[in-house]
This record gives structure tokens, C-alpha cells and sequence, in this order.
């Protein structure tokens, strides 16, 4: 059975990603107006009219921008924890499904869908586990620090898109305010790199085809910085690594058994 996923784009600035198997195409948060998460799909040869549904980690905006206009176009089954679906209004969504982030696996279609929960700084956000036949895909962003949970969810995966927010260094010299440098480097913030890198370090790596790192600051972090952090720490994986980008699709990462 097959499995692959793009990133229509990955930043403060907005966030979408689509995974694609043979009966079903869902998007993972529409973090871009409408119209700009059209005119991505289309770059990926994709109809907005063949989604399936949106599946959404959190309500911050960066991952909810298009959702409402979105779903009510397309007639788009949407779903999300109960605390994400209060913690904003969206508007009026033509088919709701509340989740609850420690329930295990269910079904959309042929693919099975495992969210979880992370410590992140909004009313319920989850992250999500996706499997098609043999093939596993693990999505984690969005979050503080790394909890046991989360390490045993991530063991088995084929392929990871995996934040590596902020490089320390560059967020305490940074611009930003004292306030805003507590909140993304807090318990409830984002991942830095060497967290990232801490985390891989506990994984069992030598099945993963892709990995992606995802969620870079454009502030406080640079490309050049990952790379060349992965490459030091976990040079078997230097050659499978991708870096997602604010203002460009990735193209297909497939996934084969």
C-alpha cells in the first residue's frame, strides 16, 4: 500500500502538509489562506477539490489560517481535539470530528491515523503517527521538550518530519523580545536543534528512508545550521535529511516498503 507526503510549507508564517495513499489525500493544518493552499496544491498537480479532509495539530494561526474557508469550499471533513476546536472560533464547519489525542489508532479510509499529545503552549494540541500497509510516517512539531511518550510514539517510523525550531545561541543574541525568547524556548515553546538531535539519538534511525526537518525560525535558526549539526551528531543520517521550507513546496517524499 502506498504512502507519500509533502510539505506545502513549514514556519512561523504558516504550516500545511499532505499525505496522499491510494483512497485518500489529507491535509495535516492549513496554516495559508485558501487561496495560497490552492495555488501550492496545484504546484503539486493537486485539485483542492479531491482533499478528503484536514486533519489539525493546534489552533495557533500559523496552523488554522485557511481551515474555515477551506473546509466550507470544499465541503471538507475536519478533525481536531475538543480543546483546539474551543480554543478558536473557525467558523462554520460543514463535518466535525473531535479526536481524543490519547484514543490509539483510527481510520480515514486506508490510512490509519495515532495522534498523541505534547507539551505545547495552546488549549489541546496533538501531533500524529500515519500508517498505509506497512509504512509509517511520524509528524512532531510544535512542541516544548521531548517526552517519554513521545519517544516510545516515534520508535517505528519509516519516514519523520521532525521540528528543529531554534538554535539556542541565535535565539538569546536574537531579536526577539525577553518575553517571546522564554515562551519558544520554554517547556511549552519549540524544539531547539540539539533537542531534535537528542531525540534521533534515541530513535531507532536505521529504518528511516526520510527525515524532515521542519518548523526552522528564520530568525533563530538557518539550514546551513542543521545540517551541519546532523552531520557532526548523526552522520548516517546526513544523506537522508531534508529541510523544509517557509515559502516553498517540498515536492513528494515516498515512502516504500
Amino acid at each position: 500500500m502506498s504512502l507519500r507526503f509533502a510539505l506545502l510549507g513549514s514556519g512561523s508564517q504558516g504550516n500545511a502538509l499532505i499525505i496522499e495513499t491510494a483512497a485518500v489525500r489529507i491535509l495535516v493544518d492549513c496554516g495559508f489562506p485558501a487561496r495560497e493552499i490552492e495555488r501550492r496544491l496545484r504546484d503539486l498537480g493537486i485539485g483542492a477539490d479531491t482533499l478528503t479532509g484536514i486533519l489539525v495539530t493546534h489552533e495557533h494561526t500559523d496552523h488554522v489560517r485557511g481551515l474555515g474557508a477551506m473546509a466550507r469550499r470544499y465541503g471538507l471533513q475536519v478533525w481536531m481535539t475538543p480543546g483546539t476546536f474551543h480554543a478558536a472560533n473557525y467558523g462554520k464547519l460543514p463535518s466535525l470530528h473531535q479526536i481524543d489525542c490519547h484514543g490509539g489508532w483510527w481510520t480515514i479510509g486506508d490510512l490509519a491515523v495515532a495522534p498523541y499529545p505534547v507539551p505545547h503552549d495552546s488549549r489541546e494540541p496533538c501531533q500524529f503517527l500515519f500508517r498505509a500497509g506497512d509504512n509509517t510516517l511520524g509528524l512532531l512539531t510544535d512542541t516544548g521538550y521531548v517526552t517519554p511518550h513521545i519517544a516510545a510514539i516515534l520508535q517505528a517510523c519509516d519516514s519523520l518530519v521532525l521540528e528543529f525550531n531554534h538554535d539556542p545561541q541565535m535565539l538569546a543574541n536574537g531579536p526577539y523580545p525577553p518575553s517571546l525568547r522564554a515562551r519558544v524556548g520554554g517547556s511549552h515553546g519549540h524544539l531547539s536543534n540539539h533537542q531534535a538531535v537528542e531525540l534521533l539519538k534515541r530513535l531507532q534511525t536505521s529504518r528511516l528512508q526520510h527525515l524532515v526537518a521542519s518548523h526552522l525560525s528564520e530568525k533563530n535558526n538557518s539550514p546551513a545550521l542543521v545540517t551541519e549539526l546532523v552531520q557532526q551528531q548523526l552522520p548516517d543520517l546526513s544523506g537522508r535529511i531534508s529541510i523544509a521550507s517557509q515559502h516553498e513546496i517540498s515536492g513528494w517524499f515516498q515512502l516504500s516498503v
